[in-house]
C-alpha cells in the first residue's frame, strides 16, 4: 500500500482541515497526520480567511499529491469507490456534488461572521444579516436533502456532503444559532460521529495560538 499522509493545521480553527480529515477517515484509507503549525503562512491564511487558494489540507498518497478539499474528496472517491463518499445513484451524485461545490465556493458571509472555534461558546450571539442569509440557505439544503433521501445523513448514508458541512455544525453550536428540530437533530448527529468526537477531543487540547480569532465577538 502506498504511504499516505494528510497535512492539516489547527483542529480548533481550521474548517478545511476538518473537511479533508473527515473525507479521508470516511474513505477508510489509513493515513498519518502531518500537523502544520498555525504560524505557517499558508496555514494562517486559511484560518484567517485571507486566501482563497490554499495548500492545506493536502493529501500525499504515494507519489500523488492532492490539495484543495473538494479535489481530495473526488480523488478518494476514485480510489475508494465502495466507501460511499458519493452516492451510487447518478442523480443523487450530481446533487451531492452540487451542494459540496456550493459549500466550497460560497457562504463567505458565514465564514467571516462565524469563524470556526470549537473550544469557544458565545451565547445569544448576534448574527449579522448577510450571515443569516447563508444560514437560511444551508438549513434549506439540509432539510431538502434529509427529506429527499430519508436521512439520517444528507444522502442517506454518510457522504462527502456530511464532511463538507460538518464544520458548519460546529459553528452553529459555538455561536448559539437557533435551529429548527430537523436541523438541530442533524447537527447533533454529526457531532456524535466517532470521528467528530475524536477531532473535538484533540481540538480542545490545542493551545490558543490564533489570537486574532480567540476573542469574544
Amino acid at each position: 500500500m502506498p504511504k499516505t499522509t494528510l497535512s492539516i493545521t489547527s483542529k480548533n480553527y481550521s474548517s478545511w482541515s476538518l473537511r479533508g480529515w473527515l473525507l479521508t477517515r470516511f474513505s477508510g484509507l489509513e493515513f498519518q497526520e502531518n500537523l502544520i503549525s498555525p504560524d505557517d503562512p499558508d496555514a494562517r491564511a486559511e484560518i484567517l480567511l485571507l486566501s482563497s487558494s490554499i495548500l492545506v489540507p493536502c493529501l500525499y498518497h504515494g507519489n500523488i499529491v492532492v490539495w484543495d478539499t473538494l479535489a481530495i474528496g473526488e480523488y478518494l472517491h476514485e480510489i475508494r469507490p465502495k466507501a460511499g463518499l458519493l452516492p451510487a445513484d447518478r442523480a443523487a451524485r450530481a446533487h451531492c456534488r452540487s451542494i459540496c461545490g456550493e459549500m466550497h465556493s460560497g457562504f463567505s458571509a458565514l465564514r467571516s461572521a462565524l469563524p470556526m472555534n470549537i473550544k469557544a461558546h458565545f451565547p445569544d450571539f448576534k448574527v449579522w444579516s448577510r450571515a443569516e442569509a447563508d444560514i437560511k440557505r444551508i438549513t434549506t439544503i439540509w432539510k431538502q436533502c434529509l427529506a429527499t433521501y430519508g436521512g439520517p445523513f444528507l444522502f442517506g448514508e454518510r457522504s462527502m456532503a456530511d464532511a463538507m458541512y460538518a464544520p458548519v455544525a460546529t459553528r452553529f453550536l459555538t455561536y448559539d444559532v437557533k435551529l429548527d428540530s430537523v436541523c438541530s437533530a442533524y447537527c447533533k448527529r454529526i457531532m456524535a460521529l466517532p470521528e467528530m468526537q475524536e477531532w473535538i477531543k484533540a481540538a480542545k487540547l490545542e493551545p490558543d495560538d490564533i489570537n486574532e480569532l480567540d476573542v469574544e465577538f
